[in-house]
């Protein structure tokens, strides 16, 4: 621990003086798209895997890679756009830059990576699937491909048993009965035949013509396949395949196929082509954000712990409150809440972000009944309120997701969705006393509770 506390202090001071803002990235925003854009599928196990997958309601999200050692910006940095939430250092020129932000591949060294205590930490947080960065838009993988050397296998991390860190990781998650998902992005800034080194790289996309360079196409496209198969082939089982880099289609790396060969080892995959509207996105994602109402069909909302995806020196952490009632509010909606956390250069999870998720694994052990497993029900909010409610649609639970800062009242008050029978909370068992004047309810909360979101239980008056 002292070589990680010497680490990080390193760490930090290098990120100040690059310049780095942790919330200038805060304004990009992957946008919720219209419900008309959803395209249900029509694989009865996708749907299947899909229902499964809406039980979980809460997983999270690992970015790790090359920009974990500075604490930056993930892959962005080395993008040549002129846009305020991308920043790099101010001494290089931007190709000094680029080669610099590649060369981290012989400094990133996880001497201390424990893909156990990842596990651990995120099943105590009441976390229930898992998505993991096997490549970000800069390609670097966080396997051992076949098909590139430039990955954390052959990097500062070579001789260590574990060096394919994505098996090890996918391992400790499987082994504890996680929904599993495997993030891969579309487009590979180091890869020749995307960034051709003959012209310049100004924005994320290739730097070539389709047309006048064909050859150059093709060879990007066998090169995307085959890492996809190569993740789908000798990584174990999974459930999700989350995919990213929108300006890249699923038709440019021919995805139909890739899922079709995908799906004969993993009956139901979930395809996450973000961005891409049709029958391969299975699920919708914004990002950074809740969508203004409820939504009938599956989506995530992406939203990170800290104001980063990856790890960042000393970054602001969000309270386990606001964990729970943006999770509250998610479920209510129709939802699942995909967690970013960026575990450490070192390759652990810090002691910050666990304090924080054991809180949040407190609440819902005591109150995850009116979170997992739960759907809609047509009147889902009222003021601090919040409605989801068992698949009969008949058992109702009731959220007040106590605003950061203030106190529980004595009594919580709503329209709709009117009580019949006895009420309790869920946390303890406890009865409590509500009284109707027509559609309007109010309860009387116990006193001495403790000062967080509480969730009552009750059967929908007929």
């Amino acid at each position: 621990m002292n070589n990680l506390k010497k680490l990080l202090g390193c760490l930090a001071g290098a990120a100040l003086a690059m310049n780095v803002n942790a919330q200038q990235v805060q304004g990009f925003v992957h946008k919720q798209s219209k419900s008309s854009d959803y395209v249900w599928p029509t694989d009865q196990q996708v749907l299947n895997k899909l229902d499964q997958w809406q039980d979980q309601k809460f997983g999270v999200l690992f970015h790790w890679g090359l920009y974990s050692v500075p604490g930056i910006v993930e892959s962005w940095s080395i993008c040549s756009e002129d846009v305020d939430w991308i920043s790099r250092r101010k001494d290089l020129t931007y190709d000094e830059y680029k080669k610099w932000y590649f060369g981290l591949k012989d400094e990133l060294n996880p001497v201390n990576f424990n893909p156990e205590q990842w596990a651990d930490v995120m099943q105590d947080a009441g976390i229930k699937y898992m998505i993991f960065t096997t490549k970000h838009h800069d390609g670097f993988c966080m396997f051992d491909s076949k098909y590139t050397d430039f990955s954390i296998a052959h990097g500062a991390f070579k001789n260590d048993p574990r060096k394919n860190v994505a098996h090890h990781i996918f391992d400790a998650f499987r082994k504890k009965g996680f929904m599993m998902g495997c993030y891969f992005s579309k487009p590979d800034w180091h890869c020749e035949w995307f960034w051709n080194p003959y012209y310049a790289t100004a924005t994320r996309r290739i730097n070539y013509k389709k047309d006048r360079h064909p050859d150059w196409w093709k060879n990007y496209q066998d090169f995307t396949q085959n890492q996809l198969n190569e993740l789908m082939t000798d990584y174990g089982s999974f459930d999700i395949l989350w995919l990213d880099g929108g300006w890249v289609t699923g038709d440019d790396i021919n995805l139909d196929g890739v899922l079709e060969k995908a799906r004969q080892k993993h009956p139901g995959l979930i395809s996450v082509d973000r961005s891409i509207r049709g029958k391969n996105e299975n699920y919708q994602t914004p990002e950074r954000g809740i969508p203004e109402t409820q939504l009938d069909y599956p989506w995530e909302s992406c939203i990170t712990l800290s104001n980063d995806w990856g790890w960042v020196p000393n970054a602001p952490f969000k309270s386990s409150q606001k964990v729970v009632n943006t999770l509250t509010e998610i479920t209510a909606k129709g939802g699942c809440l995909l967690l970013g956390v960026g575990p450490t250069p070192d390759g652990i999870i810090e002691e910050e972000v666990t304090k924080r998720l054991h809180e949040v694994g407190d609440w819902l052990r005591a109150n995850g009944k009116a979170i997992y497993n739960t759907r809609i029900t047509p009147v889902y909010h009222d003021g601090n309120v919040w409605f989801t409610a068992d698949k009969d649609g008949k058992t109702l639970y009731a959220i007040y997701a106590l605003p950061e800062g203030e106190n529980l009242p004595e009594t919580i008050e709503w329209t709709g969705n009117v009580p019949s029978g006895k009420m309790k909370m869920l946390k303890g068992n406890k009865s409590v006393k509500y009284s109707r004047d027509g559609d309007k309810v109010k309860v009387t909360l116990p006193k001495g509770l403790k000062n967080e979101p509480i969730a009552l239980q009750f059967t929908l008056k007929k």
